[in-house]
């Protein structure tokens, strides 16, 4: 049995928000904050990954093959590989400007440089012959989307930077913070 990832993450939003059931929460045996789902463990996940979506794809080419022929799906493959590699090289640039725009202003480009990586998962998916790499590929070049889930992953990303501060305070970076004046004793007198 492993404990629930969401029923953690929600104690340990709770906690920083500083929710007073977070620490009636957090008094709970690990028993009752556990589930019968298997634990995911990214190994597990990229092998699983690896494995399911080629053969899915593999599927999906020899009954697209089957229906519309051999060559016509060669034919669409090639097609929305052109096609997306056309559509990417257009949101790179725009999101390339964003992040120089950003940086002349002063601010830090953190969704921009997320929505890039984003840009390069897509590409890597529209150059993958298949479907559904492709449907994916497409679905990460549209603005509104790509940009929900770079703001997602930042958010994510600032909540368990906070979550690990707090929760221990002698790592680097973490902990409390004394404001103070510095002198040299040198300079003191």
């Amino acid at each position: 049995m492993g404990v629930c990832f969401r029923s953690v993450t929600a104690l340990a939003a709770a906690r920083i928000k500083g929710y007073p059931a977070a620490s009636a929460m957090s008094s709970m045996r690990p028993a009752a904050i556990t589930t019968r789902s298997l634990p995911l463990h990214p190994f597990g996940a990229l092998l699983l990954l690896f494995l399911v979506v080629p053969l899915v794809e593999i599927y999906l080419l020899i009954q697209a093959g089957g229906v519309i022929g051999a060559l016509n799906t060669v034919a669409l493959v090639v097609l929305t590989a052109v096609v997306g590699a056309w559509l990417l090289r257009l949101q790179g640039l725009a999101t390339l400007r964003r992040v120089q725009q950003s940086l002349d202003r002063g601010e830090l480009p953190g969704t921009a440089l997320v929505e890039g990586a984003l840009l390069l998962l897509a590409g890597a998916l529209l150059l993958t012959p298949g479907f559904v790499t492709d449907a994916v590929g497409f679905v990460l070049l549209v603005p509104g989307v790509r940009d929900a889930i770079a703001r997602a992953v930042l958010a994510r990303g600032i909540e368990r930077a906070h979550a690990q501060q707090t929760r221990d305070p002698a790592s680097p970076g973490g902990g409390r913070v004394i404001e103070g004046e510095v002198e040299r004793e040198s300079e003191r007198s």
